[in-house]
């Protein structure tokens, strides 16, 4: 019997964060999670509460069998990234998959008007969503070249390639998928993928949040969403298979790696991929400059 994986999910409080500890937890992994709301929600979006904490994704896990353990981390400070990762390390030995899925949202993201017309606040995501996994990947390559395997990912989307939600929140997303290319270059003799992915519009807290004062803007895009666990299944299927290094230094796009690996969604959905609609993500330029 293949020993269970040992995952780390940052940002797992809610959304997409949460419902891939869950896919995770399904097919038999180790979850830890990190958040910052370990058991009250507080952040808010449109005046409302933003549903989700530490503790709820951890019960959602052992509800379903799983084995989950909270980190409380703030990924804005490095020392709590390291101090999350070295727990791992110190508690399993080894960390086979990351997902560095954290990111600052600020609620005016999808408010329509320029980015000098919104708070300054939203190039945050270059902070804690772009710096801080940097920092996470960082520390779990250590352990992973160590062990000589692993799969490090970051959850990106569609809007590495076309005008999405603005300039911060498009950067950020380029920049997992340069991470990827370059981090999966250092790390190709080691034994260790890493890969960017596009999942597609995901049905989470906050969806529903928007969908409620915005819904016309997305009801295109809604009717086949993704769901996170979903993708968390996806993931795990991509860090079981033997031909993983193939995949490595590439930005993947999630609804067209389920199709790959026989994987549907809620009710037997096939979510599709907006390569067409969207864009296709770019293709990297064989040179290297040391």
């Amino acid at each position: 019997m293949d020993k269970a994986k040992v995952a780390l999910v940052t940002g797992a409080s809610r959304g997409a964060g949460k419902g891939i500890a869950l896919g995770f937890a399904a097919e038999g992994a180790i979850v830890y999670i990190t958040g910052r709301s370990k058991s009250e929600a507080t952040e808010t979006l449109k005046g409302e509460i933003l549903r989700g904490t530490l503790d709820e994704t951890a019960d959602a896990i052992t509800a379903a069998g799983g084995q989950a353990i909270c980190i409380e981390c703030d990924h804005a400070d490095d020392q709590q990234t390291a101090q999350a990762i070295q727990r791992i390390s110190d508690e399993q030995g080894r960390l086979d998959i990351l997902v560095n899925n954290a990111a600052v949202i600020h609620e005016n993201l999808i408010d329509p008007g320029g980015f000098w017309e919104k708070p300054l606040a939203l190039v945050d995501i270059l902070d804690v969503g772009l710096r801080s996994a940097y920092v996470a990947s960082y520390h779990a390559a250590k352990m992973m070249v160590h062990q000589q395997s692993g799969l490090i990912t970051f959850t990106s989307s569609f809007g590495s390639a076309c005008y999405m939600h603005g300039p911060a929140y498009g950067a950020q997303k380029v920049g997992y998928d340069k991470f990827a290319t370059d981090m999966a270059i250092d790390l190709e003799n080691d034994g260790v993928a890493v890969v960017s992915l596009w999942l597609g519009p995901q049905l989470t807290e906050r969806t529903e949040i928007v969908l409620r004062h915005r819904g016309e803007q997305y009801d295109d895009f809604m009717a086949s969403a993704e769901t996170p666990e979903f993708n968390g299944r996806i993931i795990h299927a991509l860090a079981a298979d033997p031909a993983v290094m193939d995949k490595s230094g590439q930005t993947l796009v999630t609804a067209e790696l389920a199709v790959e690996y026989g994987i549907t969604d809620r009710g037997g959905l096939q979510p599709p991929s907006y390569r067409d609609q969207l864009g296709e993500p770019r293709i990297p330029h064989p040179a290297r400059v040391i």
